[in-house]
C-alpha cells in the first residue's frame, strides 16, 4: 500500500489540478465523474486526470490517501477538495473558478 500511496503522492504534486475518476473526461464511466469533470471543463481550465478504473491499486489507494471513501475525488495544489457534491456547490457559487485559476497561477 505504501508504493501506491506514494505514486499517489506524486500525481498530486506534479499536476495543480487533477480528478480521480471513473473512467475519462470524454467517457466518463460514472454519473459522479462525468459531472465533477463536466464542471471542470466548464470553468475552461486544464486538468489531469486518473482513470480509477484502470488501476485497481489507485482505486483503493486514493480512499486512504485522501481519507475520502468515494470517488471522483478532486485535488486541487495538492490538497482534497472533496467528491462530486461538493465539486458542484463550489462550481454553482463561483468558489471552483476562483480556486481553479488560483491553481494555474
Amino acid at each position: 500500500m505504501n508504493d501506491v500511496l506514494e505514486r499517489i503522492k506524486a500525481q498530486v504534486t506534479e499536476n495543480p489540478i487533477i480528478l480521480y475518476m471513473k473512467g475519462t473526461p470524454q467517457f466518463p464511466q460514472c454519473g459522479f465523474s462525468m459531472r465533477a469533470a463536466q464542471a471542470l471543463q466548464a470553468c475552461g481550465v486544464e486538468f489531469a486526470y486518473v482513470n480509477v478504473l484502470e488501476d485497481n491499486e489507485i482505486r483503493e489507494g486514493i480512499k486512504v490517501f485522501g481519507n475520502w471513501p468515494t470517488i471522483p475525488q478532486l485535488y486541487v495544489n495538492g490538497e482534497l477538495i472533496g467528491g462530486c457534491d461538493i465539486i458542484l456547490e463550489m462550481y454553482q457559487s463561483g468558489e471552483l473558478q476562483e480556486l481553479l485559476n488560483s491553481a494555474k497561477a
